[in-house]
């Protein structure tokens, strides 16, 4: 099954999963999205813009954000299916106010530049969905891979990097094979690598993304839904098993009472309290990880 397989069958899913008002609650964007966020201890200043790198396929937009002195190791920040917005710029701030170095990318860059859906959009709703899907469509194993390169490369063009130290990347949701794909395309530059509620890490696919766990050398973290368990439980065994015959560190957890999309801010699953748990679990990782 494809990665593309896999999303749908994930929205399927969570079309037919109860979410309480309280998961459903209006959510502030922009700025005030930020205070969504507990606030980082001893943050950073940071320095943050808008840039373009070029790769295979075209121009694609992003979000740089970094401490505004000195260099800092890089992290490469995959979004979910709605794309670059503000709740992420707003997460990929709040980890340079951590100490380092973010690109957040505009996945659909070869179709749209960011925002590709209005402020408060719910994935749930059919416009919306016939938005990002056929964006969705054109990404491939490919251009996860080729696209990993072109940013991977323009990160460690930056003055605000620090390329003696190793670089890492996250990813949510549609984000997960990314990061995997990232991780294994640049062994020797990727050092820790995260995933929140990935979809299709561990498919039957001749593709899947777990089957180029041997050609990495990244710690990982890979923080799984409840739901996400339920719908795929020979998942996080695949992955478990694949992990340790390449000998690599890998923390992987189901994250109880947590819905597809509890670590994104502006998703009707978001729950703070598992989502904090997951960050600080990420910093743990980047912290011992990035040397």
């Amino acid at each position: 099954m494809c990665d593309l397989d896999t999303l749908q069958d994930s929205i399927a899913y969570l079309q037919r999963t109860p979410f309480s008002r309280r998961q459903f609650g209006a959510l502030s964007v922009g700025a005030g999205m930020a205070m969504m966020l507990p606030p980082v201890a001893n943050a950073q200043a940071v320095t943050e813009r808008d840039v373009e790198i070029t790769t295979p396929d075209g121009v694609a937009d992003a979000y740089f954000v970094h401490p505004a002195s000195g260099s800092a190791p890089a992290v490469l920040v995959w979004p979910d299916i709605l794309g670059l917005r503000p709740a992420f710029r707003a997460m990929g701030k709040r980890l340079a106010e951590s100490g380092y170095a973010v690109l957040v990318i505009n996945p659909f860059y070869r179709s749209a530049k960011s925002p590709v859906v209005p402020e408060g959009a719910n994935f749930q709703d059919d416009a919306v969905r016939n938005t990002v899907m056929p964006m969705a469509q054109k990404l491939t194993a490919d251009t996860h891979v080729t696209d990993a390169r072109a940013f991977i490369a323009w990160l460690d063009q930056q003055s605000a990097v620090n390329t003696s130290r190793k670089m890492g990347t996250i990813g949510y949701c549609m984000g997960g094979p990314m990061v995997m794909r990232a991780a294994a395309t640049a062994p020797a530059r990727v050092g820790a690598a995260g995933t929140f509620h990935g979809a299709g890490l561990a498919t039957a696919g001749k593709d899947s993304p777990h089957l180029l766990i041997p050609q990495m050398q990244a710690s990982f973290l890979i923080a799984i839904a409840t739901n996400d368990d339920e719908r795929e439980p020979d998942a996080k065994k695949t992955l478990r098993e694949t992990f340790d015959a390449k000998g690599l560190k890998a923390e992987i957890e189901v994250y109880p009472e947590s819905l597809h999309g509890w670590c994104v801010i502006d998703s009707a699953a978001y729950n703070q309290a598992t989502a904090e748990k997951a960050w600080g679990r990420l910093l743990a990782l980047f912290e011992s990880a990035l040397a």
